[in-house]
């Protein structure tokens, strides 16, 4: 077998598609993180936020998170953050319509490279609000799927392998990290509790909690099924690599109907497209896929360049090298779960639910107007309601995914172990003086717009109401006061 004849083994022709459905979806998904950064990184992070930005790049600790926010003289700026924001808005946008795509194959590298460069920028100083698997779920994607190329080349079989690879990651450290920590998932009660304990509830997680008993243990055996064995399938030849891949598609779209996890589920999908073929759908579609997804003509059949196959040889050799830590953490009793082995967030730990939460605890932020705060009745006191986490007893449920309400998720981690963290003191500071930045991050503010004269916190437990109660009193929640944890404004 001569040169040309290797190099042609290292194009990916039958999946021009899954290429298309990558790189538009995960483009896709960068316009959803870029949105939920514009619109919540200045109240949470900026120049007035909770945590300040600029008082984080001050540190000389911030020099060792890449960023470009530290190549100016005035390090951060939310105006600079906003136009990030929109040019990485608009760069997603161009994927997701298939314009970079015809040009040639370094274009997508050069549009997937500056979102990604823009996005570590942003993640590098986002701290606790930016500490989410998916973020750097999504880190990796981005740098990646831009060697896919264009339509000028075949797609890279190398890097459809690592995208596998990374699949594999995703779900097979998950399901260690299940079998490693908490005993629920061994003794197969784990999800009797995750639909009402997890973070932020969809519209159909109640039905799914009052499921029987026996569909619970089938879910858990489910997901110990796909996570731990038919996951490895992905690594092995057609038709078996794509009907792998069908299962883990399942498995996260079940996962998207009961609950919102932000675009983790969205992404995991997304990549395990690099193990479905052309052929495979064409024979899943019953012919040819017609439409855009049908791929251009010279990737069909075209031989890609010398110089492209070298980068991408080159790429994947340090795809390769940094995933040796990933590799021994997988099989390590000492399992990291949502971890990077260094500052680019590249070939990283990923993992979820290693310990299961029993009750449902909710943290109800209250305002009065009272002159004396100390003497207001229970009725002076009015809750401030957040957009997706449990508040209003009659409030139904959200479908928030693949958006991401960063202040939500960190309130339903406080509940788990409530304190004075400076984000939430800041947090509780902001809405007793009224701050309209952090309000509009608020679904509900009971005073519209007037600063409390006192703030206090309650702590509450919740469970869904059954069919009976919700007949009976119209209320989705059922919840028990725990009492009040804190105030502020009240002597």
């Amino acid at each position: 077998m001569d040169a040309t004849a290797w190099l042609a083994l290292l194009d990916g022709h039958d999946y021009t598609i899954a290429r298309e459905v990558i790189q538009r979806g995960v483009a896709a998904v960068f316009v959803l993180a870029f949105t939920s950064t514009l619109h919540q990184f200045p109240a949470l992070l900026g120049e007035r936020g909770l945590l300040p930005a600029p008082e984080f790049l001050a540190r000389p600790a911030s020099r060792r998170a890449p960023s470009l926010f530290h190549w100016r003289a005035t390090p951060y700026s939310d105006s600079l953050l906003r136009a990030m924001c929109l040019l990485g808005i608009v760069l997603g946008a161009l994927v997701v319509l298939g314009l970079p795509q015809r040009g040639p194959a370094w274009t997508m590298i050069a549009v997937f490279g500056v979102m990604w460069v823009m996005y570590l920028s942003i993640h590098s100083v986002g701290r606790i609000f930016y500490g989410y698997g998916w973020e750097s779920m999504l880190l990796e994607c981005g740098f990646v799927v831009g060697f896919l190329g264009s339509h000028a080349v075949a797609p890279p079989m190398l890097v459809l392998l690592f995208l596998r690879w990374m699949l594999l990651r995703l779900e097979f450290g998950a399901g260690m990290i299940k079998m490693r920590g908490d005993p629920a998932w061994r003794d197969l009660t784990a999800m009797d509790h995750h639909h009402l304990t997890q973070p932020m509830p969809g519209p159909l997680s109640a039905l799914a909690h009052r499921a029987p008993r026996w569909w619970h243990r089938v879910e858990v055996l489910g997901s110990h099924a796909v996570q731990l064995g038919v996951i490895w399938l992905v690594l092995l030849p057609q038709p078996v690599a794509s009907l792998a891949a069908c299962a883990v598609i399942l498995s996260q779209l079940y996962l998207v109907a009961t609950g919102n996890y932000a675009w983790l589920n969205w992404l995991t999908i997304l990549i395990a497209f690099s193990a479905i073929s052309d052929s495979f759908l064409r024979w899943i579609a019953g012919g040819p896929v017609p439409g855009p997804l049908a791929g251009a003509p010279a990737a069909a059949g075209d031989p890609s360049p010398l110089w492209w196959h070298l980068l991408i040889l080159l790429v994947t050799a340090v795809l390769i090298v940094l995933s040796g830590k990933p590799l021994r953490n997988l099989f390590s009793s000492h399992q990291l779960m949502n971890a990077s082995f260094n500052r680019f967030h590249l070939v990283n730990a990923y993992g979820a639910f290693g310990s299961m939460t029993r009750r449902r605890l909710e943290l109800i932020i209250e305002g009065t107007l009272a002159e004396d705060p100390a003497a207001a009745g229970e009725g002076e006191w009015r809750p401030y309601e957040f957009r997706g986490k449990p508040g209003d007893p009659c409030r139904r449920p959200r479908q928030i995914a693949p958006y991401h309400r960063r202040l939500d998720w960190q309130m339903w981690f406080l509940a788990l172990r409530p304190g004075a963290q400076d984000w939430f003191v800041a947090l509780l500071e902001r809405i007793h003086d009224g701050d309209p930045a952090i309000r509009r991050l608020l679904r509900v503010d009971p005073f519209d717009g007037v600063a409390p004269t006192a703030v206090r916190v309650r702590c509450c437990e919740y469970r869904y109401a059954s069919p009976q109660e919700r007949r009976e009193n119209g209320r989705w929640w059922t919840r028990e006061d725990l009492g009040v944890i804190s105030r502020l404004g009240v002597s």
